[in-house]
């Protein structure tokens, strides 16, 4: 595989480099791509232009795993399987539905629209391209059943934690699901949480995209003996489900008509 690299030996980028637009760098033996130049990013495409082989015992794709655990779990062949019902084990605080204050959608976090991460969001370009910050997409009817309005801010929570975005209010979100695109910074210009004062969290502006959520481990992740479970940074091992389940959002309440920025104000937020 050695050769893939011959002819990027010599490349540098400077912090410069980095800060003006995203930089390809090298092809790495630990992934499946071939990221060469003027190529798009291909999963598998150096196991089957390279013949290297696949991370598996026989080094072949594989989808059955002869192995008495996956069996047990009834998992030794592709299955589906529902999503948690995160209702049922008691994640969501279902009275703000009750009450009329919030509505119940399915959580569903993309990679970023328009960034790496939490690279290259806050550029002047994306930001003229779009409103920037921490962003939920809401369907136009369930918006509309909770009063909010496009732009308007939203607390978007579970018992697990709270993340307060703006609401982008577009028909082409399926009804009954919000999408919130990871991950953005959201420490300059993000209010503090009417919600996360009443519970008393310490964090008042409320998490990233992953704060609603939490890691429920599938066991089937964390059988031994397969090579393509066994641990590796940032690539093989346990994958847990944290995505793909039930959130609640409502209309963040203003007080005194504006959203609360800074620690000075906190008296309005106490009613003071």
């Amino acid at each position: 595989l050695a050769d893939m690299v011959e002819h990027e030996r010599e490349i540098a980028h400077s912090y410069i480099d980095l800060s003006s637009q995203p930089r390809r760098s090298i092809t790495s033996p630990h992934w499946s791509a071939i990221e060469s130049s003027g190529r798009t990013y291909g999963p598998w495409t150096m196991n089957i232009e390279k013949l290297k082989p696949w991370h598996t015992l026989t080094g072949r794709q594989a989808i059955y795993f002869d192995h008495q655990g996956f069996r047990d779990l009834g998992e030794a062949l592709p299955t589906y399987k529902p999503p948690v019902d995160t209702v049922a084990i008691g994640d969501l605080p279902m009275e703000e539905v009750e009450n009329g204050n919030a509505k119940l959608l399915r959580f569903l976090t993309p990679h970023g629209k328009w960034q790496i991460h939490s690279s290259f969001r806050d550029t002047w370009q994306m930001t003229n391209l779009f409103r920037g910050g921490p962003l939920c997409w809401l369907n136009d009817d369930d918006a509309a059943e909770i009063g909010v309005e496009d732009n308007d801010w939203v607390e978007v929570f579970t018992n697990n934690g709270i993340q307060v975005a703006r609401a982008v209010i577009s028909h082409t979100i399926k009804r009954e699901m919000c999408i919130v695109y990871h991950q953005n910074e959201r420490h300059v210009n993000v209010p503090f949480s009417p919600l996360a004062k009443k519970h008393g969290a310490t964090d008042l502006r409320g998490g990233g995209n992953n704060a609603p959520t939490r890691v429920m481990m599938n066991p089937a992740t964390m059988i031994g003996g397969y090579g393509q479970f066994s641990y590796f940074v940032n690539y093989l091992g346990p994958s847990p489900s944290e995505r793909d389940m039930g959130v609640l959002v409502r209309k963040m309440p203003l007080v005194n008509g504006k959203a609360i920025y800074e620690e000075k104000d906190l008296h309005l937020l106490k009613g003071e």
